[in-house]
């Protein structure tokens, strides 16, 4: 009886300790650098979730080992909803490609805030305009492409393309981050890139760069003539560089329900929609099931490609 009272009076303490959520400061993981799009998004939606929410989001960016070392971190933080993860897609990959560092069972998925899809592209003086230009041109040859970092979706994007579906022998050369693969294909080493829309944006409405294709479902309003993989003979290639918000496992389900509400709440402002727009990223938001489903799927997806691929981690 006293055992079954004890229990009770912890449940009730946890209840009520949730609805009073929060009282303090939450701490908002970035485990990628700082300047990037993750750390972008993290202060544009911090701030708005924190003053719904009416304490202070504070950034914290713990960048190393592919992501894994800011997310292995807040696995292990007390799951009392005032440590948060905010990652990017390779929280999907790195499950298979770094095996032990986390596991999905370590965290709730919260919302996928924003996502883009992944572009491929080249150096205007390669003589390939289209997607089956470029593989022809591959073909049989030795080449490589430029990729913002070994396990995000832009490198399992052309890898996926290149080297698991077709068995053609085009070498990823990664880089850290997108701004130095982007810029490596403009001064031509290599000629051939892959990487999530916004950083080659700019490259390719000024010339600079040339784009093959898009890997989301529909073509993107900031490059409305670029046709995605499946108009351009790859059906099947719908893959997205996404960012989103996790919490470590046994956080309670109403701290969830709040934080997943305020998340909501933000993506649906017009000044948020019009952020991201700018930043080629569409909001996305949706229910804390909904997105663990997703999870999940994603997961499956870039394990196949890691495996396929015989893809390791650096």
């Amino acid at each position: 009886m006293k055992t079954l009272l004890a229990v009770l009076m912890a449940l009730l303490s946890s209840a009520a300790a949730a609805q009073a959520w929060p009282t303090k400061p939450i701490r908002m993981i970035v485990p990628f650098a700082p300047g990037g799009p993750t750390d972008i998004i993290a202060r544009l939606a911090g701030q708005k979730v924190g003053e719904l929410l009416g304490q202070p989001m504070v950034i914290e960016s713990r960048a190393g080992a592919g992501g894994n070392i800011g997310t292995a971190a807040v696995a292990k933080s007390p799951p009392d909803g005032y440590t948060v993860l905010l990652t990017s897609s390779a929280f999907a990959v790195n499950v298979t490609l770094s095996p032990g560092a986390y596991a999905e069972s370590d965290f709730i998925p919260i919302a996928n805030l924003a996502q883009q899809a992944n572009l491929l592209f080249v150096h205007p003086d390669l003589p390939a305009k289209t997607l089956a230009e470029l593989l022809a041109l591959v073909k049989g040859g030795k080449h490589a492409f430029a990729s913002p970092g070994v396990g995000t979706t832009p490198h399992l994007t052309a890898e996926n393309l290149f080297n698991v579906t077709r068995k053609l022998d085009v070498t990823p050369i990664h880089f850290k981050g997108a701004g130095p693969s982007a810029a490596a294909v403009v001064s031509g080493e290599p000629k051939i890139g892959a990487g999530a829309v916004s950083t080659p944006l700019a490259f390719v409405k000024s010339g600079k760069l040339r784009a093959i294709a898009v890997s989301s479902a529909r073509r993107i309003p900031a490059l409305p003539d670029v046709p995605t993989f499946a108009e351009a003979g790859s059906p099947g290639v719908e893959d997205y560089t996404w960012i989103a918000l996790f919490v470590p496992a046994g956080t309670p389900a109403p701290v969830v329900q709040r934080l997943s509400d305020a998340v909501n709440q933000v993506l649906q402002a017009p000044e948020m929609r019009e952020r991201l727009a700018a930043l080629a990223f569409e909001p996305v938001g949706g229910t804390p099931q909904a997105f663990a489903a997703y999870v999940k799927a994603e997961i499956a997806k870039w394990g196949k490609v890691v495996r396929d691929g015989n893809i390791k981690a650096e």
